[in-house]
């Protein structure tokens, strides 16, 4: 079912030994041990939540004898020694996604050029961070797949494909994206779309062992990257729209086998609970709330603290979001939205800090978190940063969890503040929605704040925010249950959707923005941002070369000046950028690398709002460059020509309701809000499928399920395809009438 193909060719070792004096610890002794007093209360704690492995994994083959065979927890931890490697997703275990480097910088910046260029193999949303080891980078792309290239040419040296099942692509809420690699001991480890857990061998990319992480018969997916901790491998789960149960599970580096596991929200009470920080959790729910799954998943953001030997986790959204329908009388619904301490180790809960107690809005806390140390009032404090899709900029002491400070980073109306002595949200009681009380609210569910990685820069002690400002209808369903194939969030998104007035259209795009933002955590309060075009737009990395960098939507890989923002050079990638860049060396030589691929959540349901200020076209590769890199990209072929789908087809005002309704709870997550494509599935105003005998083949047989278009019967019948098929011509005719795209 796996395979991988190998290509032989010299690599090149490299590292730049040398702690910069950035770097250096600024903790004495009597830090050290308030440390070791710590660590010793918080051994009190309550017990973790593990589960026996379900199966014994295949028996583990001998490490690989590469650079990577020597990638462990003490060389992640003394990266900075090393500044020419990315060993690990944020490079450090803190998260910083801060380079050292300092070869390309601010005075150099604009002889930039491009090194190499690698194509990839999937057209679908790339948002995976490479890791560079020694000469060698590995990168995951749409499906899953894994790419060992040569970091200094981009020659490929071995890819593997895990061989996803097209279909899987119904369960993914945000597109079939995977997020990267780990690489530990010889071994690069990926999570894939339908939850897995794959060992490869780095030499070869064969794979080693894998382990099913979640249930096969649920609707959870993976797409984060996993982090390694002590030679375990920790990878969370995805699926909250389709009504599962979050967790996070560790595994053995070496042979497979399953460690702990923590539940991020309470189970059914008649079961018992799995340990005592699930009963606590289980007083702020009410209802049936394991009955709908709960939600909670933890899909992508970790850090790691050695010295207090602490694994933080963000939790997401509550399944479904309307927290009428998952937790009638509400209640703070722990722990979702949180902030979780836990012990590497065994998985056992220290502390956790709530970002949205009752969480209805898809305020997911699973937003990047980066750890550092503030002078804040006179002290240096331990914190850890996050800023969570809610809007609200969070400061916290990361070694209690204690509330520092939170400010909001958008513009924010579902809370008016957070209370400094409680650290709680001062709600807006009109945010809460629920039958027959709409509520419009910002941010939306795309929020302040999305997955890609912001960084922070010890040198200007700023941290830089890909945000967005979006506001969102939220109009309760009321025809709400449980769906196999749908999300199932307890939002109506057909009465939410995008009227079709092209001037009402312009008002709602105008009060849509993305931004490059650069925030200080100390004075809570934005410094200055770098406008951008549209919303959704790439990750972020800083270098003590004062550049700031970040791929942007409308296709342009920018560097900026970090201290200021001034834009020092530009490249145009020929397609949206989402994923974050990295900065390695060579043999000395310095190189910026990024993937590249339009794609995620904003290129699918949001429609027209997804387009705003982007280059929908997708063209996937990874880039790297370097001073005076002579690479082109080939120039593109022409866009072929479209037709808006020709139909005689008579349809009444009510067929098209119906059709309306039916598309907006099935079909607008992955074609597009009022069928507007976001570039990387089919328009299907402009698909030769409708009113052809195609038509029930593909959305009630799957004769696509191959691409990831699955099949819809027996949930949808023959008369409800038609009703979608009625409403798409409509729309092909409204489009045609407007003369608007």
């Amino acid at each position: 079912m796996n395979q991988a193909t190998q290509k032989q060719t010299d690599v090149s070792a490299s590292a730049n030994p040398g702690t910069p004096a950035w770097r250096n610890s600024i903790c004495g002794a009597a830090a050290l041990a308030l440390v070791a007093l710590l660590l010793a209360a918080c051994g009190k704690e309550q017990p973790a939540t593990t589960e026996a492995a379900p199966q014994p994994p295949p028996e583990a083959a001998p490490a690989a004898t590469t650079g990577v065979a020597a990638v462990d927890g003490e060389r992640i931890t003394n990266a900075d020694s090393e500044p020419g490697n990315w060993m690990t997703t944020g490079r450090t275990y803190d998260e910083q996604r801060f380079s050292p480097l300092t070869s390309i910088n601010d005075q150099n910046a604009k002889d930039l050029g491009l090194a190499w260029h690698f194509d990839l193999d999937t057209k679908r949303g790339q948002e995976a961070t490479p890791i560079v080891v020694d000469g060698t980078m590995y990168v995951s792309t749409a499906w899953s797949k894994v790419k060992a290239l040569n970091a200094a040419t981009g020659e490929l040296l071995w890819e593997y494909d895990p061989k996803v099942p097209g279909d899987t692509a119904v369960y993914a809420c945000c597109d079939v994206v995977n997020r990267g690699v780990a690489v530990w001991k010889g071994r690069v480890y990926v999570g894939t779309l339908d939850g897995r857990l794959v060992a490869l061998d780095a030499e070869t990319g064969l794979p080693v062992w894998e382990v099913h992480t979640t249930d096969p018969d649920k609707p959870y997916t993976i797409t984060g990257a996993p982090r390694i901790v002590k030679g375990k491998v920790i990878i969370g789960n995805g699926g909250a729209e389709f009504g599962v149960r979050g967790y996070v599970s560790a595994y053995d580096a070496t042979t497979g086998a399953m460690a702990w596991r923590f539940y991020t929200v309470p189970g059914n009470p008649a079961n018992g609970f799995e340990s005592p920080a699930l009963e606590k959790a289980a007083a702020t729910w009410h209802g049936e709330w394991w009955a709908l799954g709960g939600g909670g998943t933890a899909w992508d953001s970790m850090a790691y603290d050695p010295e207090l030997d602490l694994l933080y986790i963000g939790v997401g959204n509550g399944s479904p979001w309307n927290q009428h329908i998952r937790s009638p009388g509400g209640g703070d619904n722990l722990y979702l939205s949180s902030i979780v301490a836990l012990r590497p180790e065994t998985g056992e809960y220290v502390w956790h800090y709530q970002t949205t107690p009752g969480e209805s809005w898809d305020y997911t806390a699973t937003q990047h978190l980066i750890l550092a140390d503030l002078e804040i009032d006179g002290n240096v404090r331990h914190v850890i940063m996050q800023a969570p899709k809610n809007g609200f900029f969070y400061v916290l002491d990361r070694e209690t969890g204690e509330f520092i400070s939170a400010q909001n980073y958008v513009p924010v109306n579902w809370a008016s503040g957070v209370d400094p002595e409680t650290g709680r949200p001062i709600q807006n009681d009109a945010a809460r929605f629920d039958i027959g009380k709409p509520a419009v609210v910002q941010p939306g569910p795309g929020g302040g704040h999305n997955w890609q990685p912001m960084s922070y820069s010890p040198l200007t002690g700023l941290v830089y925010i890909p945000a967005m400002e979006t506001g969102f209808p939220y109009i309760a369903d009321s025809d709400f249950k449980k769906r196999t194939k749908a999300f199932n969030v307890g939002v109506d998104f057909n009465a939410g959707s995008m009227p079709n007035d092209p001037a009402v259209q312009q008002q709602i795009l105008s009060g849509v923005k993305g931004s490059l933002l650069a925030w200080d955590p100390v004075q809570k309060k934005e410094m200055w941002r770098v406008q951008h075009d549209g919303p959704w737009n790439g990750g972020v990395l800083t270098t003590a070369g004062d550049l700031l960098v970040q791929g942007i939507g409308n296709g342009q890989f920018n560097v900026y000046r970090a201290t200021d923002g001034e834009k020092l050079w530009s490249f145009d990638a020929q397609t949206g950028i989402v994923a974050a860049p990295i900065a390695y060396t060579v043999d000395g030589e310095e190189y910026l690398a990024v993937e590249v691929g339009w794609g995620g959540i904003m290129a699918l349901a949001p429609g027209i709002i997804g387009r705003k200020g982007a280059d929908t076209r997708n063209v996937s590769r990874v880039l790297a460059f370097k001073l005076g890199g002579t690479d082109e990209l080939p120039a593109l072929p022409p866009l072929p020509e479209r037709q808006l789908v020709q139909s005689d087809r008579k349809i009444s005002d009510d067929e098209v309701a119906k059709g309306k309704a039916i598309y907006h709870r099935y079909c607008s997550t992955c074609h597009g809000d009022s069928a507007v494509s976001g570039g990387i599935t089919p328009d299907l105003r402009y698909s030769k499928i409708p009113d052809s005998p195609a038509w029930d083949g593909v959305v009630l047989k799957g004769a696509l399920h191959s691409a990831g278009m699955v099949g819809f019967a027996p949930e949808l019948s023959e008369e409800d395809a038609k009703a979608i098929e009625d409403y798409v011509i409509f729309r092909a005719r409204q489009t045609a009438e407007s003369g608007h795209d």
